[in-house]
């Protein structure tokens, strides 16, 4: 089992930069690909980025591509996502997510547990 708690979310103008973080319990944090994604106001929930167990490896949605960066500290039992050149199109609630299947990296069936969500506003 393991909770998620994302935190960082905000109200940053278009150009600004945010650092979300997700807190995960549990001793098995490090055996878990991470993930996050996002949802807007009547869309479904989109991936954004993917890392692997020991961070080796990244994917990225190509929206996000060379502005984000997903990160974490096994140490820590944390995963980060550095935000940078926000746009008003990246306005939405992010939730973190962990899985162990090798499938299904960039989409919401392919992981186990989920946070409750952070908030992301980019005004114009």
């Amino acid at each position: 089992q393991v909770q998620l708690i994302e935190s960082g979310g905000g109200l940053v103008q278009a150009g600004g930069s945010l650092r979300l973080s997700c807190a995960a319990s549990g001793r098995t944090f490090s055996s878990y690909r991470m993930a996050w994604f996002r949802q807007a106001p009547g869309k479904e929930r989109e991936f954004v980025a993917f890392i692997t167990w020991n961070g080796g490896n990244t994917c990225y949605a190509d929206s996000v591509k060379g502005r984000f960066t997903i990160s974490r500290d096994n140490a820590k039992n944390t995963v980060y996502l550095h935000m940078n050149s926000l746009r008003p199109e990246d306005t939405a609630v992010y939730y973190c997510a962990a899985g162990l299947s090798v499938l299904l990296i960039t989409t919401t069936s392919g992981y186990n547990y989920w946070g409750q969500g952070t908030q992301v506003t980019v005004s114009s």
